[in-house]
């Protein structure tokens, strides 16, 4: 078994075809299957399932699949700290779920870091994967939230993860809607009053995803729903749509969309806790410091 090998396999578990995934890979087709065949007759599962229609992970497959990604993180970590990483450069990655907030407090690390070459990632993704990325150690810190809805299976994830939680807020539910809006003067809203307008939310994609919603309110079925996975184009949706999005209420000074959008209370409640995870026992580096000092001003 080579990393090569679980590159493929994770590779083409996101493909809808082996065509698709030897496109990806640039890899011939031929090369790719025999590739896949070999590893399966090594282990002695079936990983994919290949019909006409394309292929699909077998249920050994989908197991396979997750200790196949946590072993290419973790490779894809050590390659590009000691044989991709340029000497005296500066590296650091969070991933988050979608707040403003947290972006802020990391651009003002940033400087107080004083590295003279750096090279930074803000990953903003779904929830399984700012928990997925902290445990593997892909990201040392991953900011997210959890409702009354999801609490439980988001703790359960925490232990089987070994991970801890950092609460720095509880908020309550709020509507984002466009300063043009026919409701945004109002002071308060009921989901009731939004029905006719379409709901702007982020898309989690896959079986948990109710579970794993970094939203209030992810129980509610909305008439008209749009998913999408951009924090620009979701903000597009809303102006030119006259939709809504729910969120924590929180518009940051120096944000941009509070000049172009309002948040309005809504009567219904479902409070928000957010706050950084880390694995337990870690010990902070010196920039993973600084970035904690900085979301801790938002501790309320």
């Amino acid at each position: 078994m080579t990393i090569l090998q679980l590159k493929y396999v994770v590779m083409i578990s996101t493909s809808s075809s082996m065509r698709e995934a030897s496109g990806k890979l640039l890899v011939s087709q031929p090369a790719l299957s025999t590739t896949v065949k070999d590893l399966e007759e090594e282990i002695g599962i079936r990983i994919f399932e290949r019909t006409n229609k394309g292929i699909s992970l077998t249920q050994e497959g989908t197991e396979f699949l997750n200790f196949a990604k946590q072993a290419v993180s973790q490779y894809e970590l050590v390659e590009h700290k000691y044989l991709v990483s340029e000497a005296g450069k500066d590296y650091y990655s969070i991933s988050m779920q979608h707040y403003v907030f947290a972006i802020h407090a990391f651009v003002d690390a940033i400087p107080k870091r004083k590295a003279d070459n750096y090279s930074y990632l803000i990953k903003e993704t779904k929830t399984d994967e700012v928990l997925q990325n902290v445990r593997d150690y892909v990201s040392e810190i991953g900011i997210l939230s959890y409702s009354e809805a999801n609490r439980n299976i988001i703790f359960k994830l925490l232990r089987e993860y070994d991970l801890e939680f950092h609460p720095l807020m509880v908020c309550d539910t709020f509507a984002y809607l466009s300063k043009d809006h026919p409701l945004a003067g109002k002071k308060e809203l009921s989901v009731e009053e939004l029905k006719d307008y379409p709901c702007v939310t982020f898309d989690q994609s896959n079986e948990k995803e109710f579970y794993l919603s970094e939203e209030a309110l992810s129980g509610y079925s909305f008439g008209k729903l749009i998913r999408t996975n951009d924090r620009a184009t979701s903000c597009e949706m809303i102006q030119k749509l006259q939709g809504f999005a729910i969120g924590t209420g929180i518009m940051t000074e120096n944000s941009a969309v509070k000049d172009s959008f309002v948040s309005i209370k809504l009567k219904e409640e479902d409070p928000l806790t957010i706050g950084y995870i880390t694995k337990k026992k870690h010990v902070m580096s010196d920039f993973g410091k600084l970035y904690t000092e900085e979301l801790e001003k938002y501790r309320k």
